[in-house]
């Protein structure tokens, strides 16, 4: 059974992972002053931004170790989480972001490392109690995120484990002007039924 792929997408290469590389400083920047972290038109009412996304994981989880998948320049959740006692790991596939986030949180170094989520990762089957993968997938395309990125968050996550994904909904590309970097940006939107049906399938082949 295959999932359908939503239309008109795009391929992320080497000029996606060039804007975070230019912009890893920036994005820590935004990221800790919370400039991005309020969303408009979300999916749920009690989801407004950032922070409910963190308490409603935190709600869901029984056991505290986990991945933050696409951690971001700054890692501010693996070092917020690991504060709050948790067992947090993060990887991001630019070297600049996890520069970034080391110079801005030495103490959790050890804990972070460059991965690519379209390829497949290191970490040994079943390792985590829960991952994180918010505002990742949009930079990934949809086949990729299809027949990789999924099985593999999958592999390393526990059977009863928690997958907690955040992205832009809807078909096709969204390509906006952002004031925070001043530029143009461009995003694959996914249906979040495709991606339950997808996470059925990946769940009954395990």
């Amino acid at each position: 059974m295959s999932l359908p792929i939503a239309q008109g997408s795009i391929t992320l290469d080497y000029s996606d992972q060039k804007f975070y590389a230019r912009y890893a400083d920036r994005y820590a920047e935004v990221s800790h002053q919370f400039l991005q972290s309020i969303y408009i038109e979300s999916s749920h009412p009690k989801l407004t931004g950032d922070l409910d996304l963190i308490a409603h994981l935190k709600s869901l989880v029984r056991s505290k170790r986990g991945l933050d998948a696409g951690c971001g320049a700054g890692a501010d959740d693996v070092y917020n989480l690991c504060s709050n006692g948790y067992d947090m790991f993060g990887i991001d596939a630019i070297t600049e972001t996890i520069d970034t986030a080391i110079r801005l949180h030495p103490e959790i170094a050890d804990r972070l490392s460059i991965a690519d989520l379209r390829e497949g990762l290191t970490f040994p089957d079943s390792s985590f109690d829960f991952v994180a993968c918010n505002g990742v997938i949009q930079h990934i395309e949809p086949e990729v995120v299809k027949k990789v990125t999924l099985p593999e968050l999958c592999r390393v996550l526990k059977r009863d484990g928690v997958l907690q994904l955040m992205f832009k909904n809807g078909s096709g590309v969204l390509t906006i002007f952002d004031k925070d970097y001043g530029t143009e940006r461009a995003f694959q939107l996914y249906d979040e039924q495709e991606l339950l049906l997808w996470w059925a399938i990946l769940d009954l082949n395990q």
